[in-house]
């Protein structure tokens, strides 16, 4: 594993990942991606929680009372991020249509509005629906947060190597195979018009 390297996600989705409540990261790539598209950098990735444009309107209302939650854990330490997991991609998995995005609704925090606008950014581009099964680091590690570690952008590569940290799945091998499953079938399935 390069400890070099974080993928950014909203801190409300990375909490849901670390609880087993999903185990997807829809991606299109982010403004400032150098390569203007969404590319898997590394097969195994830490997650660094971002506050940036998470909003408590664009996921489902169960997971709502989260945004806050996060929100107050970063104004209580604005100028650092706590690494509290890693994840392995097991799966990358391409979108391109609304009506197949639609079938997977039930198995993200976002909601279906939200997850269309992300499909219709970029119109050409597919939809990245990442199966990632999340790894929690026994002992959180601090990170300052740096001026680069901020803005519009998928990946970081962060300037500290981060130190080896004993871990455990945040869901056991059955549970992970049977969400996977449960995504691939939904995105396989075809609606009859």
């Amino acid at each position: 594993m390069d400890r070099k390297i974080a993928l950014r996600e909203w801190a409300v989705a990375v909490k849901a990942l670390e609880e087993g409540k999903q185990i997807v990261a829809l991606r299109k790539g982010g403004i400032a991606e150098e390569t203007k598209e969404f590319r898997l950098e590394s097969p195994s990735f830490y997650l660094f929680s971002s506050y940036e444009h998470q909003q408590p309107e664009l996921v489902k209302p169960e997971f709502r009372d989260v945004v806050a939650l996060t929100r107050k854990e970063w104004e209580s330490r604005p100028d650092r991020v706590m690494i509290t997991s890693y994840a392995e991609a097991a799966e990358d998995l391409e979108v391109t249509d609304a009506d197949t995005l639609s079938r997977i609704d039930s198995l993200h925090i976002w909601t279906e509005n939200y997850a269309e606008e992300r499909l219709r950014w970029k119109r050409t581009k597919p939809l990245h629906v990442l199966l990632l099964r999340v790894f929690m680091l026994e002992e959180p590690i601090v990170v300052p947060m740096r001026e680069q570690y901020g803005g519009c952008k998928s990946w970081l590569r962060l300037e500290e190597t981060l130190p080896e940290r004993a871990k455990k799945p945040a869901l056991d091998d059955e549970d992970f195979r049977s969400m996977s499953e449960a995504v691939k079938r939904a995105l396989a399935t075809k609606t009859i018009s």
